[in-house]
């Protein structure tokens, strides 16, 4: 049975306060974001705005899985100035760049029932790259019915 029901879209910006470099869930607000625009069915699309920060879903179930990967990425990419040409913003900006494009500044979820579609252990995350915290933003775009 085929739904006559007129495509709608909705647009909204979620700011993240960071600590400094890590992981901050976003899941609860993305849900709340979503269900306070009344689609069921529909895409969300995540945009974190900024290069030194991204997004990701990862497993909410275990914190040590997000040390691991705040750990693995600063092992991968260090904040030793010596190997990068740009240095003006801080030892830890450079790093943050490359960071941010080994990972997503972009998500697509699929929403159902009103609620982003996630695993069971799955959390939406705001990756901080920059030593000192900042208010992030996140452009949150759903199109559905």
């Amino acid at each position: 049975m085929a739904d006559d029901s007129p495509l709608r879209q909705a647009q909204g910006t979620l700011r993240v306060r960071t600590g400094g470099q890590g992981l901050v869930e976003i899941t609860d607000e993305v849900g709340r974001w979503v269900r306070e625009q009344g689609l069921g069915t529909g895409l969300l699309v995540l945009f974190c705005r900024h290069t030194s920060a991204s997004l990701t879903i990862q497993e909410n179930a275990d914190p040590s899985v997000q040390r691991d990967l705040e750990a693995f990425l600063k092992r991968l990419v260090p904040e030793d100035p010596r190997q990068y040409s740009h240095t003006q913003e801080g030892a830890d900006d450079m790093p943050a760049h490359i960071r941010s494009a080994l990972t997503d500044v972009a998500l697509s979820i699929p929403v159902a029932d009103g609620r982003p579609v996630l695993g069971t252990w799955q959390g939406i995350y705001l990756f901080e790259h920059r030593s000192r915290g900042h208010e992030r933003q996140v452009v949150a775009h759903l199109t559905g019915v």
